[in-house]
């Protein structure tokens, strides 16, 4: 069963509480999506552990429920 994206930005924000994230669906078809996530948490992380955090947030369901997820990340400006 696939996720929505309002599922996949409360998950984030429930992981990451003080992020900002947007969500794109690419294809229209509620399996493959866009996340644009800036966080101040991720201040002083690698780009490799920012991902992490947000796969962490997402609480395994990465591959499971959620097929598809392009992860961008940043820091607030």
């Amino acid at each position: 069963m696939a996720m929505d994206a309002e599922n996949i930005k409360e998950l984030i924000i429930e992981g990451i509480p003080d992020a900002v994230v947007e969500i794109t669906d690419l294809r229209g078809d509620g399996d493959h999506y866009a996340a644009h996530i800036t966080s101040a948490s991720f201040e002083g992380l690698s780009r490799v552990q920012q991902h992490q955090k947000v796969y962490n947030a997402l609480q395994g369901r990465m591959g499971n429920e959620l097929h598809a997820l392009a992860i961008q990340t940043s820091t607030p400006a």
